[in-house]
């Protein structure tokens, strides 16, 4: 079979305007970037048409190295849709370079399931990721001169909590010194660099209504604290504008194509392990105005991405899923089951037998927020019958609604089983009104602990001596109504990535506890998740190059 990037470059894109024009948006509208990529101005958002539409969460069971696919079942789903009839529109993160370069490869898809022009989506598409990064180091460098400038007035921080930003994996930049050197160089300090999907302003752009609610917002980012503890922010800085400036075109949503030319909203990346895993607010509503249907995804697995995409996302938007479709493989419950990586293509239905408690498991978490909910199996070429009829008749005894998607190798016809469930469960059993895990007004460390027991099964959560401090300021501050997101690791339940399966009974440790109060939200770090990914012994960057003059490599 052809790599993901000689499918996409088979295909006859069309131009942007004419995918637009497919949704009902006049040419006039759009800011073209080159021939197949636009961004949408956010005054095409129809609140009225945003409630009247069909809005499908895609999440999946927990990750695994060998990867679930919801990216591709999210395209095919809405390739699929369309085959049958359904006027569906998907809506998806921006790619981050770190994985791309690192890891984990890029994020359009996969096979005969991708967004198009797929080079470009993974590598610097219309500059949003680049502009976030400027001006979230603007403002580090606007701090640093301010307390430069004013060091002599006896200005300055007992505690600076803005790092800087890259969209690399450097496990270099975790922590550095800054201002060595002559007193011209500015103060010294110790800092240090996350990459750029786990920046506040990430979340900001993510879940900002407008540009005014954009200011309103990066005015109250919190910088630090002064040596009388008082806080200060952007707007103590009076550079919210500027900063504002820098953003202005990173706001709008981008629309491209699938492989076959169904419009698509791509904006916004946050990590779902390191910050809330959804893609923006407005390009979400933005899709929802044109599409009668509309496929979004949160990364990584339901017990990341899909909490945060009905906790924060949902909580803060209004918006509310009408079915939540949960993607497993047959090589993911495997491994969930105990099974190698290195024998996970070959049958073995009692692997995945034994998989099933951690597919159960993010079921019944599903549930608890009120969401029906589907399985839709990825298939692989190793997926043996009897495996995938274990997988279906462990649904029925259960209840839920299966479907095998083979987007990957055939396309919106492979997905027209999957596209045909989905429209039967939401006729026939919606969800209901979103149910949240804990409440608005309920302390920081309540909300913590309802997610660590309810979602992922801790026994006891304990916490360090720097997070229980930062307790004591969220509630002086006035912060704890806001929402809690939790950075932990994608692998497991729990905080130890090896431990596969529900992992029940477990302790988590919270070893920091992060103020976003532009985002409205407090970032709790479990275990040894680190917002600043390194790169593996191998990266991609080895596979990518320019080959008579076309990249090569990427997937």
């Amino acid at each position: 079979m052809k790599s993901d990037i000689e499918i996409a470059r088979s295909v006859e894109m069309q131009r942007i305007e004419q995918i637009a024009s497919k949704i009902g948006i006049d040419n006039d509208t759009v800011d073209h970037y080159g021939k197949y990529m636009a961004k949408v101005p956010l005054s095409l958002i129809d609140e009225e048409k945003v409630a009247k539409s069909n809005l499908v969460l895609v999440t999946a069971i927990t990750a695994t190295k060998a990867g679930i696919g919801k990216t591709t079942v999210s395209v095919g789903l809405a390739l699929g849709l369309n085959r049958i009839g359904k006027k569906a529109v998907v809506a998806l993160r921006e790619p981050s370079l770190g994985p791309c370069f690192g890891i984990k490869g890029g994020a359009a898809g996969g096979g005969y399931a991708q967004v198009v022009p797929m080079e470009k989506i993974n590598l610097h598409f219309t500059g949003d990721f680049h502009a976030i990064t400027s001006a979230h180091n603007m403002i580090a460098a606007l701090l640093d001169n301010y307390l430069y400038q004013h060091e002599a007035d006896g200005f300055g921080l007992k505690k600076v909590l803005w790092r800087r930003v890259l969209d690399v994996n450097d496990r270099a930049l975790r922590d550095i010194v800054i201002g060595l050197g002559p007193r011209t160089n500015g103060v010294t300090r110790q800092t240090g660099f996350d990459i750029t999907a786990a920046s506040e302003l990430m979340a900001i752009i993510c879940l900002a209504k407008d540009m005014d609610d954009l200011q309103r917002r990066v005015e109250n980012i919190l910088l630090g604290f002064t040596y009388d503890d008082k806080p200060f922010t952007v707007k103590d800085l009076g550079v919210a504008s500027a900063i504002c400036v820098l953003l202005k075109a990173a706001l709008n949503p981008n629309l491209v194509q699938t492989i076959e030319h169904t419009p698509a909203f791509i904006h916004g990346g946050p990590f779902a392990n390191i910050a809330h895993g959804c893609n923006s607010v407005i390009a979400t509503k933005t899709a929802m105005t044109f599409g009668d249907y509309v496929i979004t995804e949160a990364g990584f697995s339901a017990d990341l991405g899909a909490e945060k995409f009905y906790d924060i996302k949902c909580r803060k938007s209004g918006l509310q899923p009408k079915l939540t479709i949960l993607v497993a493989t047959v090589q993911g419950l495997k491994i969930q089951g105990g099974e190698s990586y290195e024998n996970v293509k070959t049958p073995n239905p009692q692997a995945v037998v034994a998989g099933f408690e951690n597919m159960d498991k993010h079921i019944r978490n599903i549930r608890k927020f009120g969401q029906s909910v589907i399985v839709a199996i990825n298939r692989f070429a190793s997926d043996s019958d009897e495996e995938l009829a274990a997988i279906s008749n462990h649904c029925k005894e259960l209840g839920v609604g299966f479907a095998v998607n083979e987007a990957f190798l055939k396309g919106g016809e492979g997905a027209e089983d999957l596209a045909r469930l989905v429209v039967e469960t939401i006729e026939q059993q919606p969800s209901e009104p979103l149910r949240f895990i804990y409440g608005d007004n309920e302390p920081t460390a309540s909300k913590i602990e309802k997610i660590a027991k309810e979602i992922y099964g801790a026994a006891t959560v304990t916490y360090s001596t720097s997070a229980r401090r930062m307790f004591a300021q969220i509630k002086n501050l006035g912060y704890e109504h806001f929402p809690v997101c939790i950075a932990k690791t994608q692998y497991s339940f729990s905080t130890d990535p090896k431990q596969m399966g529900a992992a029940d009974g477990f302790e988590l440790h919270i070893n920091d506890v992060i103020i976003n109060s532009g985002a409205e939200m407090i970032v709790a770090v479990a275990g040894d998740i680190l917002r600043m990914p390194g790169l593996p012994k191998k990266p991609k960057a080895l596979e990518i190059g320019i080959v008579n003059g076309m990249i090569e490599g990427l997937d």
